[in-house]
């Protein structure tokens, strides 16, 4: 699957036009994560840009298990299912075992605290710093659906809180007029 199918498929699946901007943000930096790791890009990304499919279909339970069986009925690798599915393992009882798991579950609460935190800059992204995100990580009320326990799990992926951080808005920047921050 290419990306042009990958977003004709959420196009089918969903609605929400802030759940698509989180879906390619996940995706951008899904890919700045793989290239510092040395993994596939185009995998790793289509692995962000999918892993909500099902988001709107399903219970918070079931979330990720019917994206799942979805990708894997498109061909995808039982790895890129897995981590779909360990994304959301504290609902569904999946643990991320590899790295690509690891760093969508990290990745997708990163992208949350970093959209976040731009919305309440006047200049939204186009400014914003790591240290700026970093701040606002320790204020546990702010975004305070943002998991800081999994964006802090990337020492699991090889990345430091800061430096994760720096990957994650360099990234978001780099396609912020597509995220409309």
């Amino acid at each position: 699957m290419d990306r042009e199918q990958a977003l004709s498929l959420i196009c089918q699946h969903v609605k929400n036009p802030n759940l698509i901007k989180h879906m390619l943000a996940t995706e951008a930096v899904m890919k700045a994560v793989a290239r510092e790791k040395g993994e596939d890009e185009e995998q790793w990304g289509l692995v962000g840009l999918l892993h909500d499919l099902d988001a709107e279909e399903t219970t918070p339970q079931e979330h990720a298990l019917k994206g799942a069986e979805i990708l894997e009925g498109l061909g995808f690798s039982p790895e890129m299912a897995h981590a779909v599915r360990a994304h959301n393992g504290e609902n569904n009882g999946e643990e991320p075992r590899t790295l690509l798991a690891k760093a969508l579950r990290a990745v997708d609460q990163l992208t949350g605290l970093i959209t976040a935190s731009a919305l309440v800059r006047p200049d939204k992204l186009a400014t914003m710093t790591p240290d700026s995100v970093l701040k606002r990580f320790k204020e546990k009320r702010f975004a305070a659906g943002a998991n800081r326990e999994q964006i802090a799990s990337c020492t699991e992926i090889g990345f430091d809180l800061p430096s994760f951080v720096k990957v994650g808005v360099e990234a978001m920047k780099s396609i912020r007029e597509e995220l409309d921050l």
